[in-house]
């Protein structure tokens, strides 16, 4: 199984990328949102957190694997959550996910199902079954998570949701835990690790106190 895939970004067409990794090229399917942060990266060397699938009828016998790709790991697993609700799968997901994961995961968790059944493909009634299914799973990817300068989105991303299962082992609520997150992400320093970034965390929660 293909969990990441590193090579030459050959062209962006509307739902998939061709990727050269020698001696292969890889056609990846992306969502939108996936689509729009990669398209200007045509020619350099990118890599792409992956999922498999198999496309067809197995009725009929005829089934292609396929390979879906994400900027990083939470993109992916959120990509996974998403699709376990019953009626979206992989192909609706695809195609519904043209927002980025912290706006969608937002309206999740703010039961905004209005907002959820404009995305395409997503009409009312999967609209509440996603909040009703993933509501408490989603604060995390809510994150709104900016990199400090010379640091990378993947890093910070990563750092920030191991520091939110931190808080959440030591006793926090989903809202206090995604909330003091924000506030520290927004100081724009750096935190290389999940340790420098509770210590940020409790520093504002004791000026708060």
């Amino acid at each position: 199984m293909i969990t990441k895939i590193t090579g030459k970004l050959v062209s962006v067409d509307m739902a998939s990328v061709t990727l050269a990794a020698e001696p292969f090229e890889y056609e990846v399917l992306v969502p939108e949102f996936v689509r729009r942060q990669v398209q200007a990266q045509v020619g350099k060397s990118v890599s792409f957190h992956t999922i498999n699938y198999l496309d067809g009828d197995p009725t009929r016998g005829r089934m292609t694997p396929r390979l879906v790709g994400f900027s990083n790991h939470v993109e992916r697993e959120f990509f996974e959550l998403f699709c376990s609700v019953d009626g979206v799968g992989v192909k609706k997901a695809l195609r519904a996910m043209v927002r980025p994961v912290q706006e969608v995961a937002h309206q999740i968790e703010q039961q905004d199902v209005k907002g959820l059944s404009a995305l395409p493909g997503i009409g009312p009634a999967t609209a509440e079954r996603i909040v009703a299914k993933l509501r408490r799973k989603v604060p995390k990817f809510a994150l709104l998570i900016t990199g400090a300068d010379g640091e990378s989105p993947d890093a910070s991303r990563d750092v920030a949701t191991e520091t939110f299962e931190v808080l959440m082992q030591l006793g926090h609520s989903e809202t206090q835990a995604r909330k003091l997150i924000e506030k520290a992400l927004a100081e724009k320093k750096s935190y290389k690790d999940v340790d420098s970034l509770v210590q940020a965390v409790y520093k504002i929660a004791h000026q708060e106190g």
